[in-house]
C-alpha cells in the first residue's frame, strides 16, 4: 500500500501519538494522556506506551500477515507486558494505554481494527463508511474514578494496556480493493474537524488529496485557534483546545475506480 501520512503535537506538549507504516500496513496510535497526580502503577508514560506497543505490532503483523487483527494486537499487547521488566503494576486500572487503528492489504482486500475513539474512515462505490469505537461516548460519568472503573470493563470502554483481552473487544472488518475509492486512519485529534468544526469526511479526503495530509492538520490547528467555542461535548463539557493529531491516507493514485 501507498501512503502519505503526519502527526503532530498540541502546541506545547509531547507527541502522545505514534504512527508506523509498511508496505502492507498502517497503525496509528494514540496514548491516553495521564491525568496530574494519577497513579497508575507504572515507571512508563504513555510516549513509551505507544511506541512499545507500534514495535509489538509490526513484530506481530510481520510475523503473521494473515493473521485476525484482533489475535495480532492481543499478541502485541501480551509481548508489551513483558517490556515492562517486572518494573510496574499490570493490574493498576490506570496503566497508561492507548487507542489502536491498523490498516492491513491482504489477498485483493483491506482489513481494519480500531480500539476506542481513533477512526478508520473509506469511500467506495456505496459510499463513506467511518468505522469508530464510540463507547467511551456512553460513560455515566467522566470523573478519573469512573473511567478507572469502567476502563477495560463490559458495559465500559476497551483501550489497549495490560489485557490483551481487551483486543476482543476491537472493531474489525474488511473491504474489498476492487472499488475502494480512498480510504484514511486517524486519532481523534483530526477526526474533530468532523465531529465539532462542521466539515464532511469528503471535505476532508479533498483536503488530504489536494494539498497533503499536513494541510489536514494546519486545519484542525487553525479551527482550535480561531473556533474553540465549537470544542464541547453534551453533557461532558469542555474538550481540550489542542490534542496530537495524527493520520495516514492510502494514496488515491492507486485506488480502483
Amino acid at each position: 500500500m501507498d501512503f502519505v501520512f503526519a502527526s503532530e503535537p498540541g502546541p506545547g506538549r509531547p507527541n502522545e501519538d505514534h504512527v508506523v507504516v509498511s508496505a502492507t500496513f498502517a497503525v496509528v496510535l494514540d496514548g491516553v494522556t495521564q491525568l496530574p497526580d494519577l497513579d497508575t502503577g507504572c515507571v512508563h508514560d504513555p510516549i513509551w506506551l505507544v511506541r512499545e506497543l507500534g514495535a509489538c505490532l509490526v513484530e506481530a503483523l510481520t510475523r503473521a500477515p494473515t493473521a485476525p487483527l484482533d489475535d495480532s494486537l492481543a499478541e502485541a499487547i501480551g509481548r508489551l507486558r513483558g517490556r515492562h521488566q517486572g518494573r510496574c503494576d499490570l493490574s493498576n486500572p490506570n496503566s497508561p494505554s492507548s487507542t489502536v487503528a491498523i490498516l492491513r492489504e491482504r489477498s485483493g482486500q483491506v482489513d481494519y481494527l480500531v480500539l476506542c475513539d481513533s477512526s478508520v474512515v473509506f469511500e467506495d462505490r456505496t459510499g463513506i463508511t467511518v468505522v469508530h469505537d464510540d463507547r467511551t461516548d456512553g460513560l455515566p460519568a467522566y470523573d478519573r474514578h469512573t473511567v478507572a472503573r469502567l476502563r477495560n470493563r463490559p458495559g465500559g470502554f476497551w483501550v489497549a494496556s495490560t489485557d490483551p483481552a481487551a483486543a476482543t473487544e476491537a472493531v474489525t472488518g474488511s473491504v474489498a480493493l476492487d472499488g475502494l475509492r480512498r480510504m484514511l486512519v486517524c486519532t481523534d485529534g483530526v477526526s474533530r474537524l468532523t465531529e465539532f468544526f462542521g466539515l464532511s469526511w469528503t471535505d476532508v479526503f479533498q483536503l488530504a488529496e489536494r494539498s497533503g495530509p499536513r494541510a489536514v492538520i494546519d486545519t484542525v490547528r487553525e479551527y482550535e485557534s480561531n473556533r474553540p467555542g465549537l470544542l464541547t461535548r453534551p453533557g461532558r463539557g469542555r474538550v481540550k483546545r489542542h490534542d496530537d493529531a495524527t493520520l495516514a491516507v492510502l494514496r488515491t493514485g492507486r485506488m480502483n475506480r
